[in-house]
């Protein structure tokens, strides 16, 4: 994990493949935990007989957006962001799905600092975020997250 303290620390990864975080398993209970906040419910994310029997992937995958929604969590194993006072999830650039993660599958965060700006206090930071799937050459995702940090000093 990649300690980061404060602007010029973070400006000096720039261009920088910074790591990658620990496996996931995204499991049916997952992804019916997801389907109930979200109100998404169709039958390829939560029909296991209906997935397997008619479904393009012979089982249940998970939402895409369940697959978004992980970027903090595997974030937070790939750097440690100190000495903020508020750290704002701002957007998702340039998303590509490029693949679908089957129930059970293991998937992994890797990050690349793209750019890292200082927005008279505000520093902007665009990091290139891959969602790899075990065993898949496609990545479920390519995407540039945009994170907003205020520093403490």
């Amino acid at each position: 994990m990649i300690i980061i303290n404060n602007f010029n620390e973070y400006r000096s990864l720039e261009g920088q493949m910074i790591g990658i975080s620990a496996w996931h398993t995204i499991d049916q209970d997952q992804i019916n935990r997801f389907a109930d906040a979200t109100l998404d419910n169709q039958w390829i994310h939560t029909d296991k007989e209906r997935a397997e029997k008619d479904g393009p992937f012979k089982s249940t995958i998970a939402h895409g957006y369940l697959t978004l929604s992980l970027i903090p969590y595997l974030w937070k194993q790939i750097a440690d962001v100190r000495n903020v006072k508020m750290e704002i999830n701002y957007g998702i650039e340039n998303l590509k799905f490029g693949d679908a993660v089957p129930v059970n599958s293991e998937v992994k965060l890797q990050a690349m600092v793209k750019s890292v700006i200082n927005l008279r206090g505000t520093v902007k930071a665009v990091v290139e975020a891959k969602l790899l799937i075990k065993d898949h050459i496609k990545p479920a995702y390519t995407g540039d997250v945009v994170f907003l940090y205020h520093f403490k000093d």
